[in-house]
C-alpha cells in the first residue's frame, strides 16, 4: 500500500510563499489616487517659489 502524504505540514517556506504579497500588487491601485495628488503638491510649491522670489 502507498504512502499518503496528505499527513505531513508543509514546509514554512511554502506557506510564506503561499501568503507573500507582491510590494508591486499592493501599490499599483494606489496609482491613480497618489499620483495627481503629488502633482499637484508640486505644482503648488513650484508657484510659491516662483511668486516668493519675483
Amino acid at each position: 500500500m502507498a504512502h499518503d502524504h496528505h499527513d505531513i505540514a508543509p514546509n514554512q517556506a511554502d506557506v510564506e510563499a503561499a501568503h507573500a504579497r507582491d510590494v508591486t500588487e499592493t501599490v499599483v491601485p494606489l496609482i491613480p489616487v497618489v499620483l495627481p495628488v503629488v502633482g499637484a503638491v508640486m505644482m503648488f510649491l513650484l508657484a510659491f517659489i516662483a511668486v516668493s522670489m519675483a
